[in-house]
């Protein structure tokens, strides 16, 4: 076994390797068959969903069953005019273009981008003179985004597939784990990866995170299998509960212990702005089931919340 390997130095290369999104997984499937039967292009494409969810993988995927050349980018990294112009000028035919938190690319491009896609032709501003038109290549442009609604309407519009992300079950994230487990010759215990589905929240990223941290916390101790207790360390050591909540979440739990509390009160006790509380603290949390919202806006704990909050006191005792 090489312990050298990480997680990071795998990486799917086909629709096959991917476990879970089986309706996006269908809608690309046929849109590759379509491609490459046609000779042409992928069709442009939208991905919406939360973060870790896989888009940037899907996206990799796409070029390596397309057999074409892939550039990867983040909408917030294009700053200036010359970098959006370069980025679309220097796309070979069919080649794949994947905007990652494309909501973060400024307007302006967002502008120029669905109007290059449109003409196939890049205006460029030329100081004291009119301005220039350079051909495009036919190339395919991958948007992904937590928050489709950021997006300009025209440019969505130019969208020919919009594929939806939903969270993975704890069985999907089991495969997931395993798939990248035998991919990395890692002897693992077969009760962790369950143990891992739990606390991951139904997201890839973080069942992969937790992965790695119990992966490091046996290399730690000379060990060459992960088990059951190398698992707990490494929440231990990163602050996690049964259920994955951070610390963070599980402040948030103690204080509707003490009753219906309003979300500004919650994000002054926790020290952190009401859109950090309410956009990434409470979505699991409510997903969960663990905590509510009443019809004047308080925030206070469900039945299923209230036993977590009662079982963590009794392990911290």
């Amino acid at each position: 076994m090489s312990h050298a390997s990480e997680l990071v130095d795998y990486a799917p290369t086909s629709l096959s390797h991917l476990v879970g999104q089986r309706s996006v997984i269908d809608q690309v499937s046929v849109a590759l068959d379509a491609a490459q039967i046609d000779g042409k292009r992928f069709d442009h494409s939208l991905m919406v969903g939360p973060p870790g969810l896989g888009k940037s993988a899907l996206a990799n995927v796409i070029a390596c069953e397309m057999a074409e050349e892939f550039t990867e980018v983040l909408g917030q990294s294009i700053t200036t005019p010359s970098e959006f112009n370069g980025l679309l000028l220097r796309q070979p035919s069919r080649s794949i273009v994947f905007i990652d938190e494309a909501h973060e690319l400024k307007r302006e491009f967002q502008t120029a981008l669905y109007l290059a896609l449109d003409k196939q032709k890049l205006c460029v501003k030329s100081s004291g003179g009119p301005p220039a038109e350079y051909d495009l290549a036919s190339f395919t442009v991958l948007l992904a985004t937590t928050d489709e609604f950021c997006l300009l309407q025209p440019l969505r519009d130019r969208m020919k597939l919009t594929l939806r992300y939903e969270y993975y079950t704890e069985e999907e994230l089991i495969q997931a784990l395993a798939l990248r487990i035998r991919a990395l010759v890692w002897d693992v215990d077969e009760e962790v990866l369950p143990q891992i589905a739990r606390r991951s929240k139904g997201t890839p990223r973080l069942a992969l995170r937790l992965l790695q941290s119990s992966h490091r916390v046996s290399r730690s101790l000379g060990e060459s299998s992960i088990t059951n207790e190398h698992l707990l360390r490494a929440c231990e050591l990163e602050q996690l509960d049964e259920c994955g909540l951070g610390r963070d979440e599980q402040a948030y739990l103690r204080i509707l212990a003490d009753g219906p509390t309003r979300l500004n009160v919650v994000a002054t006790i926790l020290g952190l702005p009401t859109r950090t509380v309410s956009q990434v603290i409470e979505a699991f949390l409510i997903r969960s089931g663990l905590i509510t919202k009443d019809k004047n806006g308080l925030r206070e704990l469900t039945a299923k919340g209230r036993e977590h909050v009662a079982k963590s006191s009794q392990q911290t005792v």
